[in-house]
């Protein structure tokens, strides 16, 4: 199993960026695809990016998309979120997923097998 602990949010002003991390320990080598969820309180928990290495791609919200960038380091331990032009609806607890399988549909948070604990992202205005 995959271990996951996310780091790196903050209380910003619209307007501002910041980046999340995670970082990855435990079973990773059968680690297929990755993602950034978030979620507020009284609602589900949202897509905002995904990757999928088999495939090559990232995934991206319409909400985000053009402002957060999803990548990872080349030892492939550490996932990020560039998050760029914060907005107050960004606030929000970001948690990182690992999933075993590259097939799942990438904006669904049952096709991730391991989750972290969060991390509060407040932008205010």
């Amino acid at each position: 199993q995959v271990q996951l602990v996310e780091s790196g949010g903050a209380l910003v002003q619209a307007g501002d960026s910041l980046r999340l991390s995670c970082v990855l320990s435990g079973r990773i080598l059968g680690n297929a695809a990755m993602g950034w969820f978030r979620q507020t309180p009284g609602k589900e928990r949202e897509f905002v990016a995904g990757m999928r290495w088999v495939f090559g791609n990232s995934y991206y919200a319409d909400s985000v998309k053009g402002r957060f960038t999803i990548s990872r380091d080349s030892a492939k331990t550490t996932l990020y979120l560039q998050m760029n032009s914060l907005k107050p609806q960004d606030t929000a607890v970001y948690y990182c997923a690992s999933a075993l399988s590259p097939y799942g549909d990438p904006e669904t948070p049952k096709s991730y097998d391991s989750w972290g604990q969060g991390t509060q992202v407040t932008v205010s205005e």
